[in-house]
């Protein structure tokens, strides 16, 4: 067998929703908690399985044995015995918390110290960079990257709380950062007041107020996340309203935050996340603010090109991975995949069928996936429905 059927494994946060994943695999949903992550790949948190002679094989284990053969012999040049991308799919019933990532020269200087440290905080899993790309598959909600600060400014000069001057001063100097270290720095004790009266201010606004959608985001986000800072960090934000096939980048640096909806999220092979808030779990604002870009993000849109009949795709500028969209409809003949070295295929539509010039061909469905090595040879796709590649760049 050269292509292999990959089961992985599915992550039950607790902003996950609690059907969208099993509706995209055609199952009921679960009744014991929300699925808020399906994990395809051979990251050690949770790597994915394909089957074996003696049963389910894990497919970090399967690298292991035989880098060159699995990743190909660049591929295992460049990134060790380890598949550099990790596939998801991500399905966000509330908001996530405010995060970002790394690059990869700090995360290995900052991992290496930690280890070297036992007292420091543990802030990093591993020594990798997670730069992250999405493309929704329902509609999809999502903060991404510094919109102007002189329009953050304005948002927040509307609320009328004279508290917020001094974040109000800094973003009209332009200083993203000073306008994050004030807000996330606020004195714990007066927090639950500050965003009681963001909330208070923003709900006497009306509806077709020029700013309503950040005061209705606001209103939302101290819903799920009382007492929260973040909630007015995210008001510095872009709210981006994705369309199913729409696409963001998430670089290292970039603040960002999913808020609902569903999609398949590709990222290099790392659990390094940095958090600002809207969550309950640690928050480590000095290290964060060393990581972060400030910078306004004009165009927080991903823009894929058609590069052959029916075949989407998005590069970003990392050498980790690369993404395929495949739409595959009945007046085209079987599409030949695109991608090279190791490659994981998730269905997200139809009945998608993958041949190859030797083995058994695979059937991939809605919310399942297979897993392709880099000796696989030549392979095409055939059927009706919508496939998504993931590849690493040659």
């Amino acid at each position: 067998m050269t292509v292999y059927p990959l089961t992985g494994v599915i992550r039950p946060y607790a902003w996950g929703s609690r059907t969208a994943i099993a509706e995209l695999q055609g199952r009921p949903a679960p009744t014991e908690g929300p699925e808020a992550e399906l994990w395809l790949g051979a990251h050690p948190g949770d790597p994915s399985t394909v089957p074996g002679p003696d049963g389910p094989v894990s497919l970090a284990g399967l690298i292991d044995s035989d880098p060159d053969g699995q990743l190909g012999a660049d591929v295992a040049a460049r990134f060790g015995a380890r598949l550099p991308y990790l596939m998801k799919v991500l399905a966000a019933g509330a908001p996530l918390s405010l995060q970002a990532h790394p690059d990869l020269k700090y995360a290995a200087e900052a991992f290496a110290r930690q280890e070297a440290d036992p007292s420091l905080p543990k802030n990093y899993t591993d020594a990798n960079h997670k730069p992250e790309m999405l493309v929704a598959l329902t509609p999809f909600d999502a903060l991404c990257g510094f919109r102007p600060p002189l329009v953050a400014a304005q948002v927040l000069t509307e609320l009328s709380l004279p508290q917020l001057t001094p974040v109000i001063d800094a973003l009209r100097a332009e200083d993203l950062s000073e306008a994050v270290r004030l807000l996330l720095s606020w004195p714990a004790g007066d927090r639950g007041a500050l965003i009681d009266a963001v909330v208070a201010a923003a709900s006497a606004h009306p509806a077709d107020h020029q700013h309503a959608e950040s005061f209705r985001l606001a209103i939302d986000l101290a819903a799920h996340y009382p007492g929260d800072p973040g909630v007015l960090v995210a008001l510095l934000l872009n709210l981006v309203h994705l369309a199913p096939g729409e696409a963001i980048w998430m670089p290292a640096g970039n603040l960002h935050a999913y808020l609902h909806g569903l999609g398949v999220e590709l990222m290099a092979a790392s659990d390094n996340v940095l958090r600002g808030g809207l969550t309950p779990k640690r928050v480590d604002v000095g290290e964060l603010l060393k990581v972060l870009r400030f910078e306004t993000l004009e165009d927080p849109l991903l823009h894929g090109a058609e590069v052959a009949p029916g075949v989407t795709s998005w590069r970003v500028p990392v050498r980790d991975f690369e993404m395929y969209r495949i739409e595959l409809v009945e007046s085209r003949p079987p599409v030949k995949l695109p991608g090279s070295g190791p490659r994981i295929l998730l269905g997200a539509a139809g009945d998608v069928h993958i041949g190859e010039e030797h083995g058994i061909p695979v059937s991939i469905a809605p919310g399942t996936a297979a897993y392709a090595p880099a000796g696989a040879g030549v392979l095409t796709a055939a059927g009706v429905g919508t496939l998504f590649v993931a590849a690493v760049p040659a």
